[in-house]
């Protein structure tokens, strides 16, 4: 009997000592929930700290920069209802009066140096003249290019058919690149004058991808002309470039050698000492510009018919 029973103090006192110890587990889970919201309170408290020297610093940039110091007029964002303090005046852009593009040279001059300046310029066209015109006899283009010397200045005409441009293009045909440099290198000698360039076609309508227009297709044997002038060294500033279409026609239009006539490159040196005064400077008023060119026309566009040339 007593064995019976000390065998079951045993099992009684192994199986309390299990009940106790399962009762203590808690313990664990606790502390490692514990040990986490300390880490988390520091991770907190951590990123709440403000460094107090840099916040500092940065107040004192920021007054700064909307003091004025920095930013003119900086001091009507830090007043109440944002009124400006800055006065300070703002010149208006001046404007540059525009430049007559022939004549008035000799505006301020007497009567004796302005017949002075006109006589050498006329000279000076004579010579140039001259050498053009030996120029296209030596190369056989005579009945091509012709000069001649008018009350606007010296004119240089160039017949573009077999010699500058193929039909319907705006490109220089290699044979006429000697031409031109030629041609500029005497106009970059000469210096003084303006070099004004106009491409003119004939009635024909053209109609490409390229050259909606005849007006285009002028303009661009222009530009072409022009850039062989900036290749022979003629100053950029002496050159214009334009293009008149049909509208100054020389000849009629109505035979295949009259429309050949009318396919051509002018070139103007416009006379510089004349009697023309030099115009006023531009007022503040409205002013109708002068569209009149001094080829005698005036460069406003005209509708061209757009249809295939043949």
């Amino acid at each position: 009997m007593a064995r019976h029973g000390g065998g079951g103090r045993r099992r009684g006192g192994h199986g309390g000592g299990d009940h106790d110890g399962g009762d203590e587990r808690w313990l664990l889970s606790y502390a490692d929930m514990m040990t986490l919201l300390v880490a988390l309170f520091m991770v907190l408290f951590s990123i709440s700290s403000v460094n107090k020297s840099k916040l500092e610093g940065l107040q004192k940039s920021l007054k700064d920069a909307f003091s004025g110091k920095v930013l003119p007029g900086g001091e009507a964002i830090m007043e109440a209802g944002g009124a400006p303090t800055d006065r300070r005046v703002i010149a208006p852009p001046q404007t540059t009066p525009p430049q007559p593009q022939m004549g008035g040279a000799t505006a301020g001059m007497s009567q004796a140096q302005r017949d002075a300046a006109q006589q050498a310029e006329a000279r000076d066209f004579s010579k140039l003249k001259a050498r053009l015109d030996a120029f296209a006899r030596q190369a056989g283009i005579a009945g091509q290019v012709s000069t001649r010397i008018t009350r606007d200045g010296l004119h240089i005409r160039i017949l573009t058919d077999k010699l500058l441009f193929d039909s319907g293009s705006a490109t220089p045909k290699d044979g006429s690149l000697p031409l031109l440099a030629k041609v500029g290198s005497m106009l970059a000698a000469e210096r003084t004058h303006a070099v004004m360039v106009e491409g003119h076609t004939d009635d024909v309508p053209i109609a490409s991808s390229q050259f909606p227009t005849n007006w285009e297709l002028s303009a661009a044997r222009a530009s072409a002309v022009v850039r062989a002038m900036l290749v022979a060294h003629v100053s950029p500033d002496r050159l214009t470039a334009s293009g008149r279409a049909d509208r100054d026609a020389m000849t009629s239009n109505a035979t295949a050698g009259g429309r050949a006539v009318n396919r051509r490159v002018e070139i103007l040196l416009p006379r510089e000492a004349t009697d023309v005064a030099a115009p006023r400077a531009a007022s503040t008023a409205s002013v109708v510009p002068d569209l009149t060119h001094p080829l005698g026309t005036r460069i406003v566009p005209h509708p061209a018919t757009e249809a295939p040339k043949p």
